[in-house]
């Protein structure tokens, strides 16, 4: 079977791809501290090196031989330009130097992936499978529309979009937010638009959801009551899903952290 293995300490996942290694993350959302300026009027330090580093790094010590972005490279929802344009330059440059790099189109992404046709390769928003066909396959979405049904064939599924995010408490009432992973098997009639059950020729897939790399990007607090999810298949694709923070910590059931 697929492994899709979490790099202990982030928010990125290798997976094996058969004939190439590949680091996975989702939702960098590069340029976020220029959407806040213009969306909210709030003033933050630019962490567009330290996220460009730290990116560069994980390929670095995972060995990857490519890089898979589920999704939100960018932030605002528009053609890059400017400030943000100038980040996503620089980043796509650093990564494009030492490995090629693949964007699974996501709902901020439009702009991006146009812009930057040439330096990346681009999956469409409804995804697709990857690898060379010598290994268990790992298929890869975003998470904003409905996927195409056909990626229940593959072992693991690997989504981003929702940013999960649990809420711990301490025994004086003091709490905290932590990013987390959902992990648990697919329920392949919840993932269809018609709700109709796929014919699988295996056992339902593993679906993955991607903490945001980006950790001034918010998300879903998926442990708190009345919440609402993201992606359209959420909750119910995962009825039985684990929580894990980044340090591998298994929280068990994410709706009774």
């Amino acid at each position: 079977m697929a492994r899709v293995e979490p790099v202990v300490g982030e928010p990125a996942a290798v997976a094996d791809l058969g004939g190439e290694r590949a680091l996975l993350v989702a939702d960098v959302h590069a340029g976020i501290e220029v959407g806040l300026r213009y969306e909210r009027g709030v003033e933050l330090d630019s962490r567009a090196d330290a996220r460009r580093e730290r990116l560069c790094g994980l390929l670095v010590e995972t060995d990857a031989d490519r890089l898979v972005v589920l999704g939100d490279l960018a932030h605002r929802i528009a053609a890059p330009d400017g400030d943000e344009r100038a980040e996503l330059e620089t980043l796509i440059r650093a990564v494009t130097d030492r490995v090629p790099m693949t964007l699974v189109e996501g709902n901020h992404d439009a702009g991006v992936a146009e812009a930057f046709a040439d330096d990346l390769d681009v999956i469409g928003p409804a995804g697709a499978t990857l690898g060379d066909g010598s290994a268990s396959a790992v298929a890869v979405c975003h998470g904003h529309t409905w996927p195409d049904p056909a990626l229940v064939e593959a072992d693991v599924i690997c989504t981003g979009h929702e940013h999960p995010q649990v809420r711990l408490e301490d025994a004086v009432g003091g709490s905290r937010v932590e990013r987390a992973w959902l992990r648990g098997e697919l329920d392949p009639a919840a993932f269809t638009e018609s709700g109709e059950t796929p014919d699988l020729s295996g056992e339902p897939p593993e679906l993955v959801v991607f903490p945001a790399f980006n950790e001034r990007s918010g998300g879903t607090w998926a442990n708190v009551d009345g919440q609402s999810f993201l992606a359209p298949y959420l909750p119910a694709a995962l009825p039985d899903a684990d929580a894990y923070l980044l340090d591998g910590t298994r929280l068990g059931d994410y709706r009774r952290v």
